[in-house]
């Protein structure tokens, strides 16, 4: 008996491989975004005036965008499913209570 619940419950945990990348996807997705989110200004901020100290604040904050990209991105990822995540934000709520043509 305990052998069978043991197998229910690995099954549960386990992810197939198609779930994982749409996850890792995801997870993708939500770092790049942060990335650009700090990546544009500071390439905007570098090219106005370019220069060496510009260059290495636009690199600084492009790296902090990263950093913070994949450390939000995990921690999303383990708390609810970044596909789950992605798909809620990018949702549009005035089709949620439609009613269909009569």
């Amino acid at each position: 008996m305990t052998k069978k619940i043991e197998k229910e419950i690995n099954k549960k945990e386990k992810k197939n491989f198609f779930e994982f990348m749409t996850e890792s996807f995801g997870w993708i997705q939500i770092v790049i975004s942060l990335l650009l989110l700090t990546g544009i200004p500071s390439f905007f901020f570098y090219t106005s005036n370019p220069s060496t100290t510009r260059l290495v604040i636009g690199i600084a904050i492009t790296a902090l965008g990263l950093v913070f990209g994949i450390i939000y991105a995990t921690k999303i990822w383990k708390k609810r499913g970044t596909v789950d995540f992605i798909s809620r934000s990018s949702a549009s709520p005035e089709l949620d209570n439609l009613e269909p043509p009569q």
